[in-house]
């Protein structure tokens, strides 16, 4: 049932991305000629005013075809006869869609359980919170000028924090704004660098609008975790064999699965909403990377033709998608090479 769970919301975020690139080229008249779900050999196929439908056999990915790698077809209704800043909304839509749907998860689980505040629940002793006087009932505001709404906006703070490195914090108590700066500290027996200071389990609701407004704080958390992964990534700080794919989502949303369904349906909703989130966020931002043959990396040449007032030449824009495809097909081998290891 968790694999099954896995695919069904693989699926749903991929054809939501999918859904943005194709409702804006709608709107810019362009011709969309394929919408499909999943990769390879297609099990069934529709078309209904002008776009095939279709169904593919691997269930993994899927695809909004309007040529945009003809180059030569400027004939009327396709991708490359329209104006730069048309096809530019058409790239964009796919990872802002992600994003936005992204946004709704977060209102619908934070209307249901609410959210963490940046609320103290104590201080440990030995650590640098306790020496600075911070205590519980404090409530963190802004982290090296950065404003904190969320605890897990701190949390991700202790992701890439190092031994000695302060930080300097800004928190309320009884309506009077103090300051600290704390320094992170890795004590006998810790697994990484601390700052000393504990967050309360219990959850706030903020109403209607604050369920609006804290969802996109959440979506903003999410983003800005995606990008403190991926310059753990470039640092060196994770590896390749740290990094999953379809195999390894799938293992994770069934390991998910098993482990909350003994506590009830509402617990396994909100896992596998969890992971939604973290999935969807994620597809966005990756998906802007400009990197070749990625959204991001065809905005690229978009945004240079935009500034140049004409198009970089086609057989060389080509090229760089073709390689950066390559590229991120090996990644991909060795990536579900690693996740099948991992299962066995």
């Amino acid at each position: 049932m968790g694999i099954i769970i896995a695919i069904l919301l693989f699926s749903a975020i991929v054809i939501f991305h999918e859904l943005g690139h194709f409702l804006l080229a709608k709107a810019n008249g362009i011709r969309v000629d394929e919408f499909s779900l999943g990769l390879g050999p297609t099990l069934y196929g529709k078309k209904i005013g002008g776009t095939k439908f279709s169904l593919k056999l691997l269930p993994f990915g899927g695809a909004c075809m309007m040529g945009e790698d003809d180059a030569d077809d400027m004939s009327e209704g396709s991708f490359n006869s329209k104006s730069v800043w048309s096809r530019i909304s058409v790239i964009v839509a796919g990872p802002a869609f992600n994003l936005v749907l992204a946004w709704i998860l977060c209102i619908i689980m934070i209307a249901w359980i609410g959210y963490r505040a940046p609320v103290l629940d104590g201080v440990e002793e030995g650590y640098s919170a306790m020496e600075q006087g911070m205590q519980a009932g404090d409530r963190i505001t802004e982290i090296n000028g950065h404003s904190i709404h969320l605890w897990d906006e701190i949390t991700l703070y202790n992701l890439s924090v190092q031994p000695g490195e302060q930080l300097d914090v800004t928190y309320e108590r009884d309506g009077e704004k103090h300051t600290a700066m704390l320094e992170a500290r890795q004590l006998a027996g810790d697994s990484y660098a601390r700052l000393g200071i504990a967050s309360t389990a219990e959850r706030t609701k903020p109403g209607v609008l604050g369920t609006v407004q804290y969802g996109a704080y959440t979506v903003k958390y999410w983003v800005s975790y995606t990008f403190e992964c991926l310059k753990m990534l470039v640092t060196g700080q994770v590896g390749i064999k740290q990094m999953s794919g379809p195999v390894g989502i799938v293992q994770v949303v069934d390991s998910a699965y098993q482990q909350a369904k003994p506590s009830g349906i509402q617990v396994v909703i909100l896992n596998i909403l969890n992971i939604g989130i973290l999935l969807t966020a994620n597809l966005g931002v990756m998906n802007l990377i400009p990197f070749p043959a990625l959204d991001g990396g065809r905005l690229v040449f978009l945004l240079v033709e935009a500034v140049r007032g004409k198009r970089v030449p086609p057989e060389k824009e080509g090229m760089v998608h073709f390689a950066g495809f390559a590229l991120l097909m090996i990644l991909m081998i060795v990536v579900m090479y690693n996740d099948i290891m991992r299962i066995f």
